[in-house]
């Protein structure tokens, strides 16, 4: 066991050898841009929609992304109850395909989101989600991905399982944490601060931690720099672009690309290792963070 930590440690320090990683931008909101409906699960698209799915996949890889998302992240027993295991398996083998085929040299994290369930409340047990969090990992890891990006979460508990059932690939396995409440937003739904999140990851034994979605990339340089204060682990960070509001067309998100990428030095010197965007975000965003990057060289 600890030969294969060492080994998935050094994987992600080879990634990261050159400096740090710009990874994509949203998923969700750039399949509805090509006619998702809004609410309607993104993950089957893989069978229906695949060449919407690679598109998107497509579009982050040339505008420069360095890591390149799967869509699926959904794609367990728990979040799509009813649906059958082997239809779950070909969903999730095939969101890394689709990333695959599009991501040129770029690197392909696989997505593993929450349940969607309460393990205080009862909603699940223990054994369930780590039966759909081992089942999705094995598929995803069957199918190549390069490592395993567990996101969006809000309960240490849950995410525990989560890396414990990862961890059995062999792969990377990266931790993310959505910061979006309390007074200063910077707490989980759950209320968990970057700190506990931090200190719990690492005792996991996740490879990287960090925080994606919250609620705009100005928050996420203080809460990138409690991460790195809490925790030596290399530090994933994907904020959204912005608070989105409702208009006659549908969701907006106001954030423009530019100010998004003017807080790359900030989020690098925060201890940033990976970086990208997650709703509301675009190719566009990553363009931007690309020439930013380029510009602190």
């Amino acid at each position: 066991m600890l030969c294969a930590m060492i080994d998935r440690s050094n994987r992600l320090r080879e990634w990261l050898a050159n400096g740090l990683l710009i990874t994509d931008g949203a998923w969700g909101t750039e399949l509805q841009a090509r006619g998702l409906p809004p609410g309607a699960n993104p993950d089957t698209w893989n069978l229906t929609h695949p060449e919407e799915v690679e598109a998107v996949a497509r579009a982050y890889a040339v505008a420069g992304s360095q890591v390149i998302l799967t869509n699926t992240f959904r794609a367990n027993a728990v979040a799509m109850k009813g649906v059958a295991e082997a239809d779950l398996d070909a969903i999730n083998r095939a969101g890394v395909a689709l990333s695959r085929q599009a991501a040129g040299p770029a690197l392909v994290f696989a997505s593993i989101g929450p349940t969607g369930k309460m393990l205080l409340s009862g909603e699940m047990s223990s054994e369930e989600a780590s039966a759909a969090f081992a089942a999705q990992s094995q598929s995803l890891a069957a199918a190549g991905a390069d490592a395993l990006l567990i996101e969006t979460m809000s309960d240490i508990a849950e995410a525990r399982l989560a890396v414990g059932a990862a961890r059995l690939t062999g792969l990377p396995v990266i931790v993310s944490f959505a910061f979006d409440s309390g007074k200063n937003k910077d707490r989980t739904m759950m209320g968990a601060t970057p700190e506990a999140v931090a200190v719990a990851m690492a005792e996991a034994g996740a490879d990287a931690v960090g925080a994606n979605c919250g609620v705009g990339v100005e928050l996420a340089v203080p809460i990138c720099r409690r991460l790195r204060a809490a925790c030596d682990l290399p530090l994933w960070i994907k904020p959204n672009a912005g608070l989105p509001t409702m208009e006659d067309s549908g969701l907006r998100y106001a954030t423009t690309a530019e100010f998004f990428a003017s807080h790359y030095a900030a989020l690098r010197d925060a201890g940033a290792a990976f970086l990208g965007g997650c709703c509301g975000s675009t190719p566009e965003f990553i363009r931007a963070l690309v020439t930013a990057r380029h510009a602190a060289q």
